[in-house]
């Protein structure tokens, strides 16, 4: 899906938007963090060119090296700690179902069967991505979503319900 650079930017940050610019990977290699990681961002669709890849996946390790990214809930939310992308960049967040579930340090001590990679272009974008992501990963319908490693179209029509739910406040997320 192309950004249209003259619409509203929340509208670029809308979490379905972002998702299907990073796509919904399925049976992502690797039996470790790093591993995963680095299957991830081989995974992504092309970033701009200035963005160094390898880069990318040392910053997201150096993150995480301060504190796990495993959120819990067998969910993880890697992402470098500053924003990779320039504001005038289109975000993305890449969803991961690795191929078995990976010990990632979470805070319940769960193995991490889904993965949100997020790659942001403000720091103001990227903590509202966390924050939609972590609330919609606590609704009991999404979680049981991802558990059951939905296919691209389920997920991305079920983070739209819920955008639509909050933007409105009717509904159930």
């Amino acid at each position: 899906m192309s950004a249209n650079l003259e619409g509203n930017a929340m509208d670029e940050w809308n979490l379905a938007t972002l998702v299907e610019r990073g796509g919904v990977h399925h049976n992502v290699s690797g039996a470790n963090v790093r591993e995963i990681v680095f299957s991830m961002t081989n995974l992504l669709p092309p970033l701009p060119p200035h963005v160094d890849m390898e880069k990318l996946f040392t910053e997201i390790l150096q993150r995480e090296a301060l504190i796990s990214t495993g959120v819990g809930r067998g969910i993880a939310i890697p992402h470098p700690r500053k924003p990779m992308l320039d504001e005038n960049e289109t975000p993305l967040v890449a969803v991961g179902f690795p191929a078995i579930p990976i010990d990632w340090n979470t805070q319940d001590g769960s193995k991490v069967h889904t993965v949100f990679l997020i790659i942001s272009s403000s720091v103001k974008q990227h903590l509202g991505t966390l924050s939609k992501i972590n609330f919609l990963c606590q609704q009991e319908k999404f979680h049981s979503l991802i558990i059951n490693r939905a296919s691209r179209d389920e997920i991305v029509a079920a983070i739209k319900i819920a955008e639509t739910a909050w933007r409105t406040g009717h509904g159930e997320t």
